[in-house]
């Protein structure tokens, strides 16, 4: 038997590269909603679809096929976009359709269905409050705006993508911030029952460490089922 673990935050906290990392761990799937988010805004981007339209982006999901695969790759209708959807622009376009609420239902609705069938690690912004509320393990992760736009630097330069300088992707991250936390609907929050954890001075191994560590009671309640 297996958990899902749901780990929520803003953006640049790290969720993703910890997910993958406890999935490593644990054996589990990794499923990253961030990335179906920006997966929907990189195509209406290339569609020339406004971001507040909401009817038009729902037509073209119904044509839309977005895969995320167990070694942490990302296809759109079968393009491999797992650095186009890293870059700034689509970041912030990801934050505009997300507030849109029958874009969120129908995303929404594909994360649910993948993860019924348990043993998955599930990011994002509203995993533990909406998608996943009956997880057996939830995080709630955050850190500094420096320390969030200084870790989307780095990880922009060592992936190739074309990135802004630390003080711009700040200003970004903030901006971001101030959107999901105040969308109508499906807002960044912490669940009720969700552990927080500042990530701002931890290393990755620790902060896998200390989720593994929070989640090894429940782990061990399924094996001895």
């Amino acid at each position: 038997m297996r958990i899902n673990i749901a780990i929520d935050g803003p953006s640049a906290a790290g969720k993703s590269t910890i997910a993958k990392e406890l999935c490593k761990k644990l054996g589990y799937v990794h499923l990253d909603t961030g990335a179906m988010y920006r997966c929907t805004a990189l195509k209406a981007l290339r569609k020339g679809l406004a971001m507040d339209d909401e009817a038009g982006v729902c037509r073209m999901l119904e044509d839309t096929v977005i895969e995320l695969t167990p070694d942490g790759k990302v296809f759109l209708d079968g393009e491999d976009v797992s650095k186009a959807i890293r870059e700034d622009d689509v970041s912030m376009r990801a934050s505009d359709v997300s507030k849109l609420q029958n874009v969120r239902r129908d995303l929404v609705k594909r994360q649910q269905e993948m993860a019924r069938a348990k043993g998955f690690i599930m990011d994002g912004r509203d995993i533990g409050t909406v998608v996943l509320t009956d997880a057996e393990v939830k995080i709630y992760m955050t850190a500094s705006a420096r320390a969030r736009a200084m870790r989307r630097y780095l990880q922009n330069v060592e992936n190739g993508i074309e990135t802004s300088d630390v003080e711009t992707l700040e200003a970004e991250i903030k901006a971001r911030d101030e959107q999901d936390m105040n969308r109508e609907f499906s807002p960044l929050r912490k669940a009720d029952d969700a552990i927080e954890i500042d990530t701002s001075d931890l290393t990755i191994e620790e902060v896998t460490e200390r989720i593994y560590e929070i989640a090894r009671p429940f782990l061990e309640a399924e094996e001895a089922k």
